[in-house]
């Protein structure tokens, strides 16, 4: 699961125990050692869905922790790219690796931005989000946009009930929620919260129009469907949510 250089037992224990900010500090040195980072598979299939609605002037990595999302963004935007993350450590690891970018220090709930930017892109960032915090992370998002400007992340199909993944993800959020009940600071990460019925409709509700993409390098569940899509919201006029596929089951999901 882990590269040998990766974290320990004892580290990632140290890691549990901190807040969100403090726990990403430490783990940053070693994060791309760990299945956490988002797997090049994913970031080749956006890339790919964004080329062929790009290209885009300037771009923005929301929550960008070591820079995965910054390379896609490299790839479609010409203007340069823009990286937001709370972690300091982690923004230390992306500046080594992506020299070009811009990198900014800020909670993505407060986003100090506005009207700059032509796409924006967040991977595997959401279940850090409560679900009442959602509409406010996506209006900020949505305030740092040109008008047309577009908002990008992938979401995977959910398990089956009961399904080995299903029971995983359940025992994740549930042995987070004992924690954070005894333990504080809190440390906020929850898979299972992303329902992208809701989602869809929490991005209309601030004003962007959503059309679904299948990520088709993730191949298809046995009902046909898409196991991952990609989710684009547009900034426009207030209104109900567009879609050119029918959405997935509503059962709750990974963000990642």
């Amino acid at each position: 699961m882990f590269a040998p250089q990766g974290p320990t037992l004892r580290e990632l224990a140290v890691q549990a125990l901190s807040s969100v900010e403090h726990g990403y500090d430490l783990l940053a040195p070693k994060f791309d050692l760990t299945p956490f980072r988002t797997p090049e598979v994913i970031l080749a299939s956006v890339a790919g869905v964004l080329d062929g609605l790009g290209p885009f002037g300037r771009g923005l990595d929301l929550c960008c922790g070591t820079g995965a999302g910054l390379g896609v963004l490299g790839k479609v935007c010409r203007d340069g790219v823009t990286g937001v993350d709370i972690s300091a450590g982690m923004l230390a690891v992306a500046a080594r690796a992506h020299p070009e970018a811009t990198l900014l220090r800020a909670d993505a709930r407060a986003l100090p931005l506005s009207d700059g930017f032509d796409l924006a892109v967040s991977f595997g960032a959401f279940g850090h989000f409560l679900p009442k915090e959602r509409p406010n992370l996506f209006a900020r998002t949505y305030a740092a946009l040109r008008p047309g400007g577009r908002f990008a992340f992938p979401v995977v199909a959910p398990f089956r009930p009961g399904s080995p993944g299903h029971l995983a993800l359940l025992g994740f959020d549930t042995a987070m929620r004992v924690r954070n009940a005894l333990w504080r600071p809190p440390f906020v990460m929850y898979y299972r919260g992303f329902r992208l019925s809701d989602v869809r409709q929490e991005l209309a509700t601030v004003g962007f129009g959503v059309e679904l993409y299948a990520l088709e390098e993730l191949g298809r569940r046995r009902d046909g469907s898409p196991r991952a899509r990609l989710v684009v919201a547009t900034k426009q006029g207030r209104g109900l949510a567009r879609t050119d596929e029918a959405p997935p089951s509503t059962e709750e999901g990974s963000p990642n």
